[in-house]
């Protein structure tokens, strides 16, 4: 996979020889986002974040990993329309098969061969990569005993009850609106629309990193922040911490 320092020229990133996801512009994303963040949702995932999902299986998503909580999501949305991320790479037939070879656990195609299989590693650097591009961290935490996760289950339940039949804001569209209006930003409506969403994010992280910097030096020089106190010393600079 390239080096997220060569991304700002990249169009896509090579997870294997024959298997590559595209970086789409922010246009296309605008045009169905809701459908792009839940895909890059589901193939970012983790079983924390599915465990009221998985528990209504009997699932108990301590369990779980990453790539078992994986391979159930991909063979549901593979027969959508992914080309957003895939292109013209078929996906439909893509099933949870064991590897002939070690006996490990993959998603296989016949139609595409045994070239185009996704295993644990495939999988690792396929979700790498849509978290550099869409600027994700991965979610994760462990209960400490039974009763930290029966408060987290039942906290997560309470809140996808709270939010069932809410309609979902553009969040992506708002964002784009913001920053075309921020000054420190350089593209207008029109040029913003050919941004990868690589791009895209980065300029998003990098002015959240100058209004910071900007912030912390304004309570420097007013008196209210004290250097000597400050643990993160990165706040120092708005060059991004790597």
């Amino acid at each position: 996979m390239k080096n997220s320092n060569f991304l700002l020229n990249a169009d896509l990133i090579n997870i294997t020889e024959k298997i590559s996801i595209r970086i789409p512009a922010v246009k296309e994303i605008l045009e169905n986002e809701q459908l792009y963040f839940h895909i890059v949702t589901a193939f970012t995932a983790t079983p924390y974040q599915y465990m009221v999902q998985l528990d209504d299986m009997g699932v108990d998503y301590t369990q779980v990993s990453d790539y078992d909580l994986f391979t159930m999501l991909f063979p549901q949305y593979a027969k959508w329309d992914l080309s957003i991320l895939f292109g013209s790479l078929f996906l439909s037939d893509y099933k949870v098969c064991h590897d002939p070879v070690n006996s490990t656990k993959i998603l296989y195609s016949p139609t595409n061969g045994p070239d185009y299989k996704i295993d644990e590693l495939v999988y690792m650097r396929l979700s790498q990569a849509l978290r550099i591009i869409n600027n994700l961290e991965r979610v994760s935490a462990k209960p400490g005993n039974e009763e930290a996760k029966r408060y987290l289950m039942e906290k997560e339940r309470k809140k996808m009850r709270r939010n069932a039949g809410r309609q979902t804001e553009p969040y992506f569209e708002k964002l784009v609106i913001a920053l075309v209006n921020r000054p420190e930003f350089k593209y207008n409506y029109e040029e913003v629309m050919q941004l990868s969403i690589y791009n895209f994010q980065q300029s998003v992280k990098q002015i959240e990193t100058n209004i910071a910097f900007d912030k912390t030096i304004l309570g420097i020089y007013s008196g209210s922040i004290d250097t000597s106190k400050i643990k993160d010393k990165s706040c120092l600079s708005w060059i991004p911490a790597r």
